[in-house]
């Protein structure tokens, strides 16, 4: 677990922008069971080498005029339970923080792992957020 001062601001630099923080594995379900149009989840991190671009990413995504439905977010290393369940949805792909995936129809259509974050200024991540946002939204 993080210390409290830690993670509230990198928590709240996706809720001050429009993102529903989800703290229980039923929030995630009723977000992501067979939900209709389409949404974003930020699988949100600590980790400054890859969240501290994941995160101005995603919100440089959503300024796009094509976007996500329902924007919501979980806090790995600090919602377990919640990050769990919403790792369960985005499978085949492991378990990976920072990571956003795309849903669209219950369905999970676009993803970047870490892997896809990490070296990647937020422009990039932006730039590819909004390849999906207008095929997927």
């Amino acid at each position: 677990m993080y210390p409290v001062e830690l993670t509230i601001p990198m928590a709240q630099d996706l809720t001050n922008h429009g993102f529903e923080s989800l703290t229980t594995p039923e929030q995630v379900d009723e977000a992501l069971d067979n939900t209709e149009g389409t949404v974003m989840v930020v699988v949100n991190s600590v980790c400054g080498c890859a969240a501290a671009n994941a995160r101005p990413g995603a919100k440089l995504a959503i300024q796009h005029d094509k976007k996500p439905g329902r924007l919501v977010t979980v806090f790995a290393g600090v919602d377990h339970q919640a990050t769990s369940r919403a790792r369960e949805y985005m499978m085949p792909y492991p378990p990976s923080s920072p990571s956003i995936a795309l849903f669209k129809d219950g369905k999970l259509v676009h993803f970047l792992e870490r892997h896809h974050i990490e070296g990647r200024s937020a422009e990039i991540i932006a730039a590819n957020l909004k390849m999906a946002f207008d095929r997927y939204c």
